[in-house]
């Protein structure tokens, strides 16, 4: 964050402050930012969320005695913590309120800090968090770099991202997510990219958007939010992607892993390990790639990842360096990893029909000669589509060689009905506590294991456990 005043921080979110400011406490100086009392080591204005658990208010005492120079809360509540009213900033909304304070100081950044800043998102319904990685890496050739961790995509994540961005930020790198329309114009009106990129629809959030033509909407925000001038990257391989072009308003630069785009994969190869090697064609020229990633998906990502930094000015023979140098970054994300002898994909971070798919071609591949053992967890918000895509899931998981298949969570029954009924040994699990006890019983050394399913269905934990096993 660019440090500014009490007073400017005031103004920022158009708000007041409980009490009367002195004018040597509005000129106090706001380096940053937290939601978390534990954080706070001096200069930051503390965020009063309300949570499901505490609400953040009643810590407002506790945060200002720590060093915070001031809150953003009710204030009734931060007062009654031993808040000092001088120090209370009174909002209406403290999320609307981080979304404005970030939209300061972006305004800011690009007004009076490094001079090559860049702002570049990223959207789709699979893949952009693997692609905002990848970015990140391939941008720190531009100087600093602030990319979220993990997927902080959404209307509280995006804007604390926003504002870690200095006077020194060459490259601020986004994940912008979205479970109905209007989100995603929302985050650009906050950080308006300089560059962007959509790469997928996909038929993740149907219950919330209604349809897979609301998805398209959606994502569609990226491109007519992207900065007058600004590169569009999108997807020539989806026809719903491809067709954003005309809402563009700067160049628009394709990708296609079947090599029919600006920037292309050409003589892809999966080798045994799941690892693609390819030729990577943009603009510029050709280089040799041999991703680290695990799954053949993510020549798309790579080459999505590539188009942006193509747009960024950075050389075709740096990217290739790069991308064949960056394993996966974020945690559940085909992560391969060896436990009690057997090998194991951890993609649970979060699942939608075709990112399913995608998981199991990848154990497909790995586990070739090999018994396949599958603990899929239910795909949530896909409203009444729910049942036929959890049984298409079944039935792929048959197609895909799985011997054992443990479906987690209320929604994933069908999923184990229809592979029971493909000839595979299924069994339904409620949690996954379950599927930890029945896994200890099923699984062998010399098994492949994919572990993938909704952030909500928990089979992170299944992952995470025999990660500690491994140790």
């Amino acid at each position: 964050m660019i440090p500014v005043t009490l007073a400017q921080v005031v103004a920022d979110c158009n708000a007041t402050t409980a009490g009367e400011t002195p004018p040597d406490v509005a000129r106090e100086q706001i380096s940053s930012l937290t939601a978390d009392t534990r954080t706070v080591s001096g200069g930051e204005v503390f965020a009063a969320i309300k949570g499901a658990r505490v609400d953040g208010a009643e810590l407002a005492g506790a945060a200002l005695s720590a060093g915070a120079r001031a809150v953003a809360s009710d204030p009734s509540a931060a007062l009654a913590s031993g808040a000092d009213p001088a120090r209370v900033i009174v909002v209406d909304d403290v999320e609307k309120a981080i979304g404005a304070l970030a939209r300061a100081n972006l305004q800011r950044a690009r007004a009076e800090g490094n001079p090559d800043l860049k702002v570049v998102a990223v959207t789709g319904s699979v893949g952009k968090t693997t692609v905002k990685d990848l970015l990140a890496s391939l941008a720190e050739s531009r100087g600093p770099v602030i990319a979220p961790p993990g997927s902080f995509n959404n209307e509280l994540g995006l804007p604390i991202t926003v504002l870690r961005t200095d006077a020194g930020t060459a490259t601020l790198v986004l994940e912008m997510g979205a479970d109905r329309i209007g989100n995603i114009d929302y985050l650009t009106s906050i950080a308006p990219p300089d560059a962007s990129a959509v790469l997928i629809v996909a038929r993740a959030h149907l219950g919330e958007f209604g349809g897979i033509d609301n998805v398209a909407r959606a994502k569609s925000e990226l491109v007519t939010g992207t900065r007058e001038g600004g590169a569009v990257v999108l997807n020539a391989d989806d026809p719903r992607v491809a067709a954003m072009a005309e809402l563009a308003r700067g160049p628009v630069l394709t990708f296609s892993a079947r090599g029919e785009g600006d920037v292309a994969a050409r003589n892809v190869d999966v080798g045994a390990d799941g690892r693609a090697s390819f030729t990577l064609v943009t603009p510029e020229g050709e280089a040799a790639v041999k991703l680290k990633l695990v799954g053949e998906h993510h020549v798309a990502n790579a080459l999505a990842a590539a188009a942006l930094a193509h747009s960024l000015g950075i050389a075709t023979a740096q990217i290739a360096s790069t991308l064949s140098a960056v394993g996966a970054a974020s945690p559940h994300r085909m992560d391969v990893f060896e436990a009690g002898g057997a090998t194991v994909i951890d993609d649970s971070y979060n699942a939608n029909p075709d990112s399913m798919r995608a998981g199991l071609a990848a154990m497909e591949r790995l586990g070739r000669g090999r018994r396949k053992v599958a603990v899929l967890g239910e795909m949530l918000e896909l409203g009444e589509a729910s049942l036929l895509e959890h049984e298409a899931i079944g039935k792929a998981a048959a197609q895909a060689g799985v011997a054992s298949l443990l479906a987690v969570g209320e929604e994933a029954r069908p999923l184990a009905s229809a592979a029971e009924a493909e000839g595979v040994d299924a069994t339904w699990v409620a949690g996954p506590e379950g599927a930890l006890r029945a896994l200890d019983a099923a699984l062998a050394a010399g098994d492949v294991v994919l572990v993938k399913g909704s952030n909500g269905s928990g089979v992170w934990k299944v992952a995470d456990s025999l990660r500690e096993e491994k140790k």
